[in-house]
């Protein structure tokens, strides 16, 4: 890329967007590159900042005309797969939700609302309670401040009904590297009225939509999220178990809750640091300078100073009031009872366990700050998510943490992890604390993560999402047919591969 060429797209895209919509001041760029990865600082040309869906048609055509790489985020929160930092050192980053950060719609009586991409679940959550709070939101556990188109384009998810934050989406606009509009679903329709474009998910033709979920075939300006009517009362439920290898039996436990969807939530199934490590550094790190795993008796001091267990199940009941609740709370207690060792913890305590009030916040759609504490676990900012799953199948499910437990412990990392189960399926967040301000650890957490991908991709598992640093390492890891497939739309949809060259491993 030519110098002369980045003078020249800056040049027009000043132009069309004004002197507030371009920002190359050295403080910017090295604010716009930070992230948690293990791999350092990307830093980028440049930022711009379009205002609406005709300045990123402007930057897109700039773009093609110079032939500029861009990298286009929301909100720039997510925090251990990227941040803001772009796939690749020198693209621009087009910072959509820095002023395209408005609720355009919210339609109560259909319980929808459209957004543009700076709109966070936090804001969404404050206008809704504004409202009246009258509807409800799926929220992530992570930042509140996080953007809900770039989270459901990354195949985020939350905890509720409505977990799949790219499944319950309806309705897209896409800016296509040609700097063409595209819409989806109904929103294809040739017309200026658009009756069904949020809430008819299936149209005539093929459903394009899922092209822009994990891809850079386009840029989103705006999404249809649909809601839920707020119940009148949320009632969770919570069970500890003891040891480490109770997973098997837990994991026997939640899928026929799920399988017959008497549980209406996702099961957040924890182990003790992903729940302990939010509320304070570790006691140990300093004693070995990071090269060790906390022993199991830091572990079983952290479990009895906060009253959990090795695993810790978390759903919740929604209903009329408490008294309706109750015997579906009961039914949950005898089943989950059957084991013998699980310790029922009942919602009132659970509010009294910070760990625990994030899941009870999460049930209840209210944006929580709680689980960003995994970020202090260990000193210097380091974090990467590892997110493969398993089948909900008890004996799969503890061979895994067996595995993944051994490699982080090979590589003195500390072994965090929360499955979210589901009826047949159950993602692992694994999370990786580490110093990120000794290269030492930095190396360690790298080569952890690598062998953990490479040790359950031997046993037929991937990864649902990916730190944009092994984009490029999973994507190798996928059938040959399957790269090109992704490479010939890439090449179909961005003929001069302007959009996040890289990303998701594609261009």
């Amino acid at each position: 890329m030519a110098a002369e060429n980045l003078e020249a797209f800056f040049s027009d895209t000043g132009k069309s967007l004004g002197t507030e919509g371009v920002n190359r001041s050295e403080e910017t760029i090295r604010r716009y590159g930070e992230n948690t990865m293990a791999c350092g600082d990307v830093m980028p040309a440049g930022v711009v900042y379009p205002a609406s869906t005709a300045d990123v048609q402007a930057i897109v055509r700039a773009a093609n005309t110079h032939g500029i790489p861009l990298y286009p985020v929301s909100t720039g929160y997510n925090i251990g797969l990227g941040s803001r930092a772009a796939a690749r050192a020198g693209q621009v980053v087009v910072d959509l939700g820095y002023r395209m950060n408005r609720i355009l719609e919210i339609d109560e009586k259909l319980a929808f609302a459209v957004v543009e991409p700076g709109v966070s679940y936090q804001a969404l959550y404050d206008e809704l309670v504004r409202r009246g709070n009258k509807l409800m939101l799926d929220v992530t556990s992570g930042p509140p401040q996080g953007g809900m188109i770039g989270n459901a384009l990354d195949k985020g998810a939350g905890y509720t009904p409505y977990f799949d934050h790219f499944g319950f989406s309806c309705g897209l606009e896409i800016v296509l590297g040609n700097g063409e509009i595209l819409r989806t679903g109904d929103g294809a329709l040739q017309s200026d009225t658009l009756a069904n474009w949020h809430t008819s998910k299936y149209s005539f033709g093929p459903i394009l939509d899922g092209l822009f979920a994990q891809s850079n075939y386009g840029i989103v300006t705006r999404m249809g999220v649909w809601l839920l009517p707020r119940p009148p009362m949320v009632r969770s439920f919570h069970f500890a178990f003891p040891e480490d290898s109770d997973l098997e039996e837990v994991i026997e436990l939640c899928r026929p809750m799920k399988m017959s969807n008497f549980v209406p939530t996702l099961f957040r199934v924890a182990n003790d640091l992903y729940l302990c490590g939010s509320e304070g550094e570790s006691a140990e790190y300093h004693a070995s300078k990071g090269k060790k795993s906390i022993s199991d008796d830091g572990r079983r001091a952290l479990r009895e100073k906060h009253g959990l267990g090795a695993w810790n199940v978390s759903g919740a009941f929604y209903g009329p009031s408490a008294a309706a609740l109750e015997p579906m709370i009961q039914r949950v207690r005898d089943h989950f009872g059957q084991s013998g060792k699980a310790k029922y913890i009942d919602h009132a305590d659970a509010g009294g366990v910070g760990p625990l009030q994030v899941a009870i916040n999460a049930f209840s759609g209210i944006p929580s700050l709680g689980e960003l504490g995994l970020l202090k676990w260990r000193p210097g900012g380091g974090n990467l998510w590892f997110l493969p799953g398993t089948p909900m199948d008890g004996k799969i499910a503890n061979e895994f943490q067996r595995i993944c437990r051994g490699i982080y412990e090979e590589h003195g990392m500390d072994y965090m992890v929360m499955n979210v189960c589901g009826p047949r399926f159950a993602r692992g967040l694994h999370v990786m604390t580490f110093n990120r301000e000794d290269a030492e650890e930095r190396a360690r957490a790298d080569a952890c993560y690598r062998k953990m991908s490479e040790e359950v991709a031997r046993r037929g598992v991937y990864v649902g999402r990916a730190p944009i640093q092994y984009h490029d390492f999973h994507m190798q890891q996928a059938m040959p047919v399957y790269r090109d497939a992704c490479n010939n739309v890439k090449t179909a949809l961005d003929p001069n591969g302007v959009i996040a060259p890289g990303r998701y491993g594609i261009g």
